[in-house]
This record gives structure tokens, C-alpha cells and sequence, in this order.
């Protein structure tokens, strides 16, 4: 599998279906109609110090207390249904450690959701994504990519590293919710999906990852969030709140955020 996958040279039209498209064209629609605020952590008690507030303005403009719909965004071209249950998704690639808790509860009621399988992905430090070569996928990889299922608190919890970027899009980690499905020899079947989405990062960290290995062999030009048509509809709603390890920032950050559901949808 080579380095810079083909979509790093590619349109940039065609990364994750643009903002642009028509609503009803593409498989998950953006449901901007929504608005684009989320459930605070803060009302779960789940806040340590804001990382995105001072640079990220539509961060300090959510509600503290909230129980809303999260919106949702376009799956994008690069899912791959292996629902395999695992909390470290590395598989060895390198970048900055991650540790990514993402809190899922009902946007009508604020109770958390236990049980709900958490499905993640995302491309590497080159923005690469497992399972895809050039001319389409060849799911023989799987780096970067799991189910968690959440616990009594609704919390997911994964290991992973902090993702890089491709033509046409900023960082970001694909999400899905499923419902109603059981798991067997490590993994998720059945069930429903309630919700598809996407999680990006404050910009201030993601210029300060951009200099370090391995990132800063990544050649493709970087887009930041302001231009990111799919972010611009909603993703300032599911805008991490970032923690880093310690004074070194190549040591690690943990990132939370919270998504309010509808666990009976199925979109």
C-alpha cells in the first residue's frame, strides 16, 4: 500500500462529498436544519479546562447546558463495515498518541446510552486510510479503525493517534452509533445505525501537530476548518475538547466530546 493514497492528489470535490452537494444527495445528509449545537460536557460533568474556546470562537458559543440533536454529516467514501470491537486501533502507526472518549446520550432525555457501539475511522499521519489503495478498496488493512461499546456512563473509550489530513478536507475522525446489536467473537453484528458523523480538532493544535514527525512529511496542502465545506454545516457541534498529556505535546492528548442521539433512528 503505497504512502499518499490517491485521494491526496485527487479533486478535491471529491473528498468525503463536498458541501455542495445537493441535500438528499449524498448517503448521510448534513442535517443542517439541526443547528449546530451539541450536548455541553459540562452538563455531565465531564469538563476539565477548555482547549477550544480561546481559538476556536464557535466553541465558546455553545450552550453549557444543552440537550440537543447532534447534527449529522456525510459518511464519506472511505467506511468499511468490519465492526471489529477493540479499544487500541494503531496497529502500530506512529503520530501522537490520542485518547479519544466520546459520550453518547438521548437528545430528548440527557440520559446516557450504555451498550451503544461507537464506530470510528480515519486516515493516518499521510492521510492514508486503511483498506484503500488507488482504483477502489482492498479491505486487507484496518489501522485506525474499531467499535467500542459504551459503558454505564455512556462512554467510549479509544487508543488511537491524532489523524492527518488529505486534499480538500480538514482533520477529522469518521463516527458512527449503533443500536440494538450484540457482539460475537470480537464482533459488532446486527443492530441499527442512529447516527453518522464526523469529529474535528481545534485549529491551534492542529498547526502545532503539522510540525511534528511523522506530519510534516505529509505533502498534501492542509485545510483548515473555516474551509472545510462538510465542517461549515454543523461540525463546530462536534469540535473536540482537547487535553494534552503534559508539556510535550508529542506525548499525547485526550479528546472529548458528547453526542446527542436519537437512539431509535434510523437514518
Amino acid at each position: 500500500m503505497t504512502d499518499i493514497p490517491h485521494h491526496n492528489t485527487a479533486d478535491p470535490r471529491r473528498a468525503d462529498e463536498p458541501s455542495d452537494v445537493p441535500a438528499g444527495a449524498t448517503r448521510r445528509s448534513v442535517i443542517a436544519a439541526l443547528g449546530g449545537a451539541t450536548l455541553g460536557v459540562a452538563a455531565l460533568g465531564l469538563a476539565g479546562p477548555r482547549a477550544t474556546a480561546a481559538d476556536e470562537p464557535e466553541a465558546a458559543a455553545r450552550p453549557a447546558v444543552a440537550c440537543v440533536l447532534t447534527p449529522e454529516q456525510t459518511e464519506g467514501p472511505y467506511y468499511l463495515d468490519l465492526e471489529t470491537v477493540r479499544k487500541d486501533v494503531t496497529e502500530g502507526k506512529t503520530g501522537v498518541p490520542l485518547t479519544l472518549r466520546v459520550t453518547v446520550v438521548d437528545a430528548t432525555t440527557c440520559a446516557p446510552l450504555p451498550r451503544t457501539a461507537v464506530d470510528i475511522w480515519h486516515c493516518d499521519a499521510l492521510g492514508v486510510y486503511s483498506g484503500y489503495v488507488a482504483g477502489g478498496s482492498t479491505p486487507d488493512t484496518t489501522f485506525l479503525r474499531g467499535v467500542q461499546l459504551t459503558d454505564s456512563a455512556g462512554v467510549a473509550e479509544f487508543t488511537t493517534v491524532y489523524p492527518g489530513w488529505y486534499v480538500g478536507r480538514a482533520l477529522h475522525i469518521h463516527v458512527k452509533t449503533h443500536g440494538g446489536g450484540t457482539v460475537s467473537n470480537g464482533t459488532y453484528h446486527g443492530g441499527h445505525v442512529s447516527h453518522t458523523g464526523q469529529l474535528y480538532f481545534p485549529e491551534t493544535y492542529n498547526t502545532r501537530i503539522a510540525a511534528l514527525s511523522p506530519y510534516r512529511n505529509n505533502t498534501a496542502t492542509r485545510t483548515l476548518n473555516a474551509r472545510d465545506g462538510i465542517y461549515r454545516n454543523g461540525g463546530s457541534s462536534t469540535l473536540l475538547t482537547l487535553t494534552q498529556a503534559g508539556s510535550d505535546l508529542g506525548k499525547g492528548v485526550t479528546g472529548t466530546v458528547v453526542l446527542g442521539i436519537d437512539p431509535a433512528a434510523t437514518p
